[in-house]
């Protein structure tokens, strides 16, 4: 009976330090030398550091260009968020570009597609736009915002 019950407070104690250990590990916050490590802006391939939230996430649009007009024509993500937009292209020629996070795809021809990432450092509204010849100022514009 003595053997039984050192076994089962051997058993508890093991548990306990266990846990313990687990939450102690668990519950480091995460600091900004890890994020750095694994964020960043990729466009046409450079990369551009940012600063991150506590707590990021991957956000991801697809946006549909035809003449003078994107769908959807607004965006809203987090500070911190990993946006990732990818341009469809259905008509014409165009491209999108947001100024402020250095983001841009190239010219795509109808048919087309192209994926942009990103990290929203900055908190703000923000225009995305077509930069082919006047569509901008035709109304080929969408706002992206970051809470």
């Amino acid at each position: 009976m003595n053997n039984k019950i050192i076994w089962a407070v051997i058993t508890v104690l093991v548990l306990v330090l266990g846990g313990l250990l687990f939450f102690t590990k668990g519950s480091e916050a995460p600091t900004e030398e890890t994020f750095n490590q694994t964020t960043g802006a990729v466009v046409e391939n450079k990369v551009a550091t940012s600063s991150t939230s506590t707590s990021p996430s991957i956000k991801d649009f697809s946006v549909s260009a035809a003449p003078f007009s994107f769908t959807p024509s607004t965006m809203t993500v987090n500070k911190g968020d990993t946006v990732k937009i990818t341009l469809k292209n259905r008509q014409g020629t165009h491209d999108l570009k947001i100024d402020e996070f250095s983001a841009t795809t190239r010219i795509l021809n109808a048919g087309e597609e192209q994926m942009i990432t990103f990290v929203a450092d900055k908190v703000g509204t923000f225009e995305y736009y077509c930069s082919v010849g006047n569509h901008r100022a035709m109304g080929m514009v969408g706002t992206l915002t970051v809470r």
